[in-house]
């Protein structure tokens, strides 16, 4: 939350710069007219307090800003593990907890909600984007001891129980959803969106609450307009960027497997990646994790640097500094976002 402390009448700031400072008149206009235009302060904060009048009056404006606050439920995102070899993210409101994907083991999940705070009975749902193994083989245990629903495509439904080394997964525990269609759980909107990748019928998914919004969005080989008209107005993001292009290329994996994860049903390039970014890039935007990076075609220096220079690069109003990238880990759980 950032806070402004504004004066709006001219004749005000002057006279509390001589008063304070001691400053001549001209001295007072230079240094006004060397600050940024007012447009663009308010654009920096969210919440603006006019200091023009009396000392009550200010205290009166900060009550009442704090009184909305307390009013205000946060989301919070956080990946849990990110990576070729496993996925699991958190998103969730004060309210309503969720997970997007169970790639990793029983435990390693419980200890990232253990970072969060959260016990894995206190969950709401699990999200799932596809049913290749690096995004559910966790949810058969999980699942088991902890009963929690699961959203998921018909499709991506069907290839999890095909999946036979998940275990039995009671039914009653689906739920069967559909892309570009808005459904709540708890206090949180949610909506699928369909996605390129070699798998039945994969989705990312954005979540609201309230004024904010993240997403996340890997596994995708491709993206397009319709991808980024989902990604419009987020406050955070997750983007996969999987590889280095001449890494992959001259690296072990078969030729085969450069083609698939290269194909429009594949994976997205560090380049590629920075490239979408730029293209959902907007004043609000202040959090950027870049996730399911290959262990083989990647490392995470390289990926954070590829997606930097694409934004510095590109004709958007925006740079690295007016907004916080960080790289998800495989191994260890990121930094918890809060908007």
């Amino acid at each position: 939350m950032r806070f402004g402390i504004f004066i709006q009448k001219k004749s005000i700031r002057v006279q509390r710069l001589k008063e304070a400072r001691g400053y001549t008149e001209e001295r007072c206009e230079e240094i006004m007219q060397n600050q940024n235009p007012d447009e663009l302060f308010f654009q920096k904060c969210d919440r603006v307090i006019d200091n023009s009048e009396s000392l009550e009056e200010t205290k009166r404006q900060i009550k009442e800003i704090l009184e909305k606050i307390g009013d205000t439920v946060t989301m919070r995102l956080c990946s849990i593990a990110s990576g070729s070899s496993g996925n699991c993210i958190y998103v969730g409101s004060d309210h309503t907890h969720l997970l997007i994907d169970t790639g990793i083991s029983k435990k390693r999940i419980e200890e990232g909600l253990k970072n969060l705070e959260i016990k894995g009975e206190e969950l709401d749902g699990i999200l799932l984007t596809h049913e290749h193994s690096d995004h559910i083989q966790g949810l058969g245990v999980f699942s088991r001891k902890y009963e929690i629903p699961v959203y998921a495509t018909p499709g991506t439904i069907r290839g999890v129980r095909e999946y036979k080394k998940l275990g039995e997964i009671p039914d009653g525990l689906f739920h069967e959803i559909d892309v570009d269609q808005k459904f709540t759980l708890g206090d949180l909107s949610v909506e699928a969106f369909a996605i390129s990748h070699d798998a039945n019928e994969p989705s990312g998914y954005r979540i609201e609450q309230g004024g904010q919004s993240v997403a996340v969005a890997t596994d995708l080989g491709i993206y397009d307009e319709y991808t980024v008209s989902k990604l419009q107005n987020l406050d955070a993001v997750l983007l996969e960027a999987n590889h280095d292009i001449h890494m992959l290329e001259v690296g072990s994996y078969p030729y085969y497997l450069k083609q698939r994860v290269l194909g429009n049903r594949g994976h997205l390039s560090n380049e590629l990646s920075g490239r979408l970014l730029c293209d959902i890039l907007h004043e609000n935007l202040k959090h950027v994790l870049l996730g399911h990076l290959s262990k083989e075609n990647n490392y995470s220096e390289l990926a954070y640097e590829t997606v930097k220079m694409e934004v510095l690069l590109s004709d958007v109003p925006y740079k690295p500094g007016d907004f916080r990238m960080e790289v998800a880990r495989r191994d260890v759980p990121s930094d918890i976002i809060t908007v």
